[in-house]
């Protein structure tokens, strides 16, 4: 198409926004607030490769959307809007025609943002107040038109439980970068992702869900740029519907976009569920000195919290904006990203980044907000897995805790009382009962499961489980900070040496002291959430913060599947994830109660010290290195699907953090007459290989220093009529 060839546009609908294409031509419509006009700009290539720009003025506004509708408008086509208005920035209006801006209801999104002083609606160097007329179309990505062609009918959705949930974080890339079974022109890519190979490892572990860092279209921050580095782990949105077209191997002209849905198609057929890391807090633009890409040029004070009367922005992120989630325009265009992710794309579930920004009314944090309020009641969305990140970075932005029903939480009280523990730094095990058993504490007062905790040790954000047991102080340089990045607060411990040693004693503590974290994380109440590479013994040489670290650091390094010192590793997390799902003790969907649930039973969760009796208050406030957890299989609140009581196995599960090896005298009847020993992570080479004969109960067991063991009540005198 060519300016002299393309006819003005009919008038089109306000609705659906964005572009749709019919068979004939594509509508398109676009919010644009307090704009005076809008350009409709497509673009193709010209002989030479030069792209070649058409601009259609839109004649046509509708309660504020501006529309218009393009015969012989095919799906790959490039497009982007020049909106025009006002330039005041002390009062929040940022319009600039001469900026190319994406649709923010793009399905793709193709050709890469290039740092240059034209994507910039201020002049650099000067007054963020001034105007920059410079044209920015060739520095900038495209939209690109999608056919709606998506066909779901033959795919099954998992529907996994909550509570029989295991969750894995992993990075489309990361994961498969280095994979050595993944053709090369695949790795890094939604089709790396969805090859036997990658696939295999997911079901041989046996995690029900994959949770993705952020796939929506994204930019790397300016000083990344500057540095020769880019945004890894992608949490600078300017696209909420476009899969990121990086992690494409089939293209930016749509090819994203179905390959990402073979992806989700390939991983429900083996079991696993697909859950979004979604970043609607904020978006790449950063603050007043970012650059215009999508909405500050589109309606700056309709789209972002402004302050200082509009000249600069509310910042709850500190990434430089805030979304303005109150208004009705923001709100929608999340609710319909959401359900076009989970209707078109087929995914399972969110996790949402900084949550609590979202969940603000005008300052506060709400959590009767508009947005929380429209997802409860959205017949889509409230049927779906929904995980906050329950904080921001604003003032009372911590929320742990407080988000409403429907909601999980990312857990970091878990996190820390665990590292803690195994670290040696409790005082007492008051915390960490709590943790290990569901947080009751913080979930149960408004009705809320246990499932409502996610459980980690670590997290793409953060020491990785090796790294955890061989740093106490992070080791960022390479990110181009002098170090500054990442958390001071790593509550974490190098056994004596900091960093990688090849003494056999350290070598070892170290290993056992992943095992203890891993058998925690996996036999706790609530839903576990794996990093991904935990299971085989993945470092980052002490980076804390590989945001920035889009290379062989943050890749995971699948030679450790073939290394001896590994290998048990990974063996004993997918034999763990088994035995938790295959016993609906380790799998509650209530909380203990204390209490005996038959009258034929014990209490359903009991503690114990060493001495083989149960804690009494006096117990709890003292210090202790030492914690024995009773969970009775004959006291499950819950029934079968007919009503029928749901009977299991009762287990002793023992956590001992002091580097002294000790005796542990195991309950007597009524608790058990003997006990299996199930796991023992003080074994090496097979810490669940079992013992020949089963231990009495009144007797002693030896437990090894530093060491987690988890014993099968056997013939125990209560049994159900």
């Amino acid at each position: 198409m060519s300016n002299g060839h393309v006819p003005p546009p009919w008038p089109g609908r306000r609705l659906p926004l964005g572009a749709r294409f019919d068979g004939a031509g594509t509508n398109f419509a676009l919010w644009a607030g307090d704009a005076e006009a809008v350009d409709l700009c497509l673009f193709e290539d010209g002989p030479d490769g030069t792209p070649r720009e058409s601009r259609l003025p839109l004649r046509e506004q509708t309660f504020r959307v501006w529309h218009g509708y393009v015969p012989g408008v095919r799906p790959g086509q490039r497009y982007g809007y020049r909106v025009h208005g006002r330039w005041e920035p002390g009062r929040g209006a940022r319009w600039n025609p001469a900026k190319l801006l994406l649709d923010p209801y793009a399905r793709a999104v193709d050709g890469d943002f290039v740092l240059h002083d034209a994507v910039f609606g201020h002049v650099r160097g000067r007054d963020d107040t001034v105007r920059d007329d410079r044209d920015s179309a060739a520095y900038v990505p495209k939209s690109v038109v999608v056919a709606d062609d998506s066909d779901w009918s033959q795919d099954r959705r998992p529907k996994i439980p909550w509570a029989e949930s295991v969750i894995y974080e992993l990075h489309v890339k990361g994961f498969t970068a280095r994979h050595p079974r993944i053709p090369d022109h695949l790795r890094g890519t939604y089709a790396g992702l969805a090859h036997p190979a990658a696939i295999d490892h997911l079901v041989r572990l046996g995690v029900t869900a994959v949770e993705l860092l952020p796939v929506h279209q994204f930019v790397s921050e300016e000083h990344l740029l500057r540095g020769r580095r880019t945004n890894h782990w992608g949490y600078n949105t300017v696209g909420f519907f476009a899969p990121h077209a990086g992690y494409s191997s089939a293209g930016g002209r749509g090819g994203q976009v179905h390959e990402f849905r073979d992806m989700v198609h390939a991983l429900h057929a083996a079991g696993i569920e697909v859950i979004l890391d979604v970043v609607y807090n904020h978006t790449g633009e950063g603050g007043p000195a970012g650059p215009t890409l999508c909405f500050r040029g589109i309606d700056n004070a309709g789209y972002y919290r402004l302050a200082d009367g509009g000249r600069h922005y509310t910042d709850y992120t500190g990434c430089g904006n805030t979304l303005d989630v109150v208004q009705p325009q923001v709100l929608q265009l999340i609710t319909d990203s959401l359900r076009y992710w989970v209707i078109e794309m087929g995914v399972d579930g969110f996790r949402f980044d900084l949550a609590a920004a979202l969940a603000r009314s005008t300052h506060d944090v709400d959590m009767l907000s508009s947005f929380l309020t429209v997802i409860a009641q959205d017949p889509v969305l409230s049927r779906v897995k929904l995980i906050a990140e329950p904080w921001d970075l604003g003032a009372g932005g911590y929320q742990v805790g407080a988000f409403p029903p429907l909601w999980t939480e990312w857990n970091d009280q878990y996190r820390d009382a665990v590292r803690d523990f195994w670290r040696g730094a409790h005082p007492d095990v008051r915390g960490l009962a709590y943790r290990l058993s569901g947080s009751s504490d913080l979930y149960q007062r408004d009705g809320r499961s246990p499932y409502a905790s996610i459980n980690f040790v670590t997290a793409h954000d953060g020491f990785t489980m090796r790294d955890l047991v061989t740093y106490e102080r992070k080791r960022n340089e390479e990110n181009g900070e002098d170090n500054r990045d990442g958390t001071d607060n790593n509550r974490s411990w190098n056994h004596g040496y900091e960093g990688e040693t090849s003494d056999p004693n350290v070598v070892s503590l170290r290993k056992r002291q992943i095992r203890n974290l891993m058998t925690t994380l996996l036999l706790s109440t609530g839903v576990p959430m794996i990093t991904s590479g935990d299971e085989m013994g993945r470092t980052q040489a002490g980076n804390n913060n590989a945001y920035c670290q889009d290379n062989e650091l943050s890749w995971l390094d699948w030679s450790a599947l073939d290394s001896p010192q590994w290998r048990p590793l990974l063996d004993l997390t997918a034999r763990l994830i088994r035995l938790r799902r295959a016993h609906p003790v380790l799998c509650r969907r209530a909380f203990y109660s204390g209490r005996p649930v038959a009258p034929d039973g014990l209490r359903d969760l009991a503690w114990f010290t060493p001495g083989g009796r149960e804690m009494t208050r006096k117990d709890w406030f003292a210090p202790t290195a030492t914690l024995g957890m009773y969970l009775s299989g004959l006291d499950i609140d819950r029934r079968g699907p007919r009503g029928e009581r749901i009977l299991d196995d009762s287990f002793l599960f023992i956590l001992h953090a002091s580097s002294q090896p000790m005796r542990f005298t195991l309950p007597d009847e009524p608790w058990a007459h003997s006990y299996e020993v199930v796991l023992d992570t003080a074994l090496e080479e097979d810490p669940m290989a079992r013992y020949s004969e089963p231990v009495a109960g009144g007797s002693g067991l030896r437990l090894a220093g530093r060491s987690a063991m988890l014993l099968r009540v056997e013939h125990a005198v209560w049994a159900p009529t």
